[in-house]
């Protein structure tokens, strides 16, 4: 199963970019080094989908993300569980347009669907607790870092569909910042194992520059953990 896992992992690395091939690379190198008794590490990937609930008529964006985490086991069955999700996109679709001054231009694009497109690196720091090491929940707040954010123009037309994306990062304010919750299910009883789990995150910061215009991001998503470099057979929790 491990070998199983590692394998889907390396086929991931095809398609996404080359900074984060490297630190998914470097992860499933040195996860034997990470891993310790009372330390869990490993890969966590999954969809998300995410909303800016301040917009009027937006809808849900779907988007993969792929990242890191940590255990650290602090008593029985309390944990700290952080990492960094190093791929990881918010925002919204099925917005209307706007005019960006050009006329033909915008009577091309007139009607058609506007989607804002924010990747940011996301950092939780949760208290996790285990149920009988089987089920766990865990909350805590969510820090985030903008890199990039687009906002993606789409018609239809008799010649076919078309799609023209700018780049708006200035619109956006660097950082972010919220809550998240959520609960998961671990495949094994052991301390360290496989898990599935759901998460919601609740931006509080108004992530926009732009005058009189509010916007919060916020995302459900759904994922997947595998350690990675377990070493030693760790020993099943009652």
């Amino acid at each position: 199963m491990k070998n199983l896992a590692k394998t889907i992992l390396l086929a991931l690395l095809l398609l996404i970019s080359p900074m984060i091939k490297a630190q998914v690379l470097i992860s499933l190198l040195f996860g034997e080094a990470l891993n310790t008794p009372r330390i869990e590490f490993g890969m966590v990937g999954g969809l998300n989908r995410s909303y800016l609930a301040d917009l009027s008529g937006s809808k849900g964006l779907n988007h993969f993300n792929l990242g890191f985490y940590f255990h650290v086991n602090i008593k029985n069955n309390s944990f700290i569980s952080t990492g960094v999700l190093v791929k990881s996109n918010v925002g919204a679709t099925g917005l209307p347009v706007y005019s960006i001054g050009n006329p033909d231009f915008d009577t091309i694009y007139k009607g058609g669907t506007l989607t804002k497109k924010i990747s940011c690196f996301y950092v939780p720091i949760l208290y996790h607790h285990r149920f009988n090491n089987r089920w766990y929940l865990e909350a805590g707040p969510q820090a985030g870092l903008r890199t990039k954010a687009t906002d993606i123009f789409e018609t239809s037309t008799t010649d076919g569909d078309l799609s023209y994306t700018t780049d708006v990062k200035d619109e956006y304010t660097r950082l972010d910042f919220g809550l998240t919750g959520g609960a998961g299910y671990k495949f094994k009883k052991e301390l360290k194992s496989m898990a599935v789990g759901i998460s919601y995150y609740y931006g509080l910061v108004n992530v926009s520059k732009i005058p009189d215009v509010a916007m919060h991001n916020s995302s459900l998503n759904f994922y997947m953990k595998i350690p990675i470099g377990l070493g030693a057979k760790p020993t099943e929790q009652k």
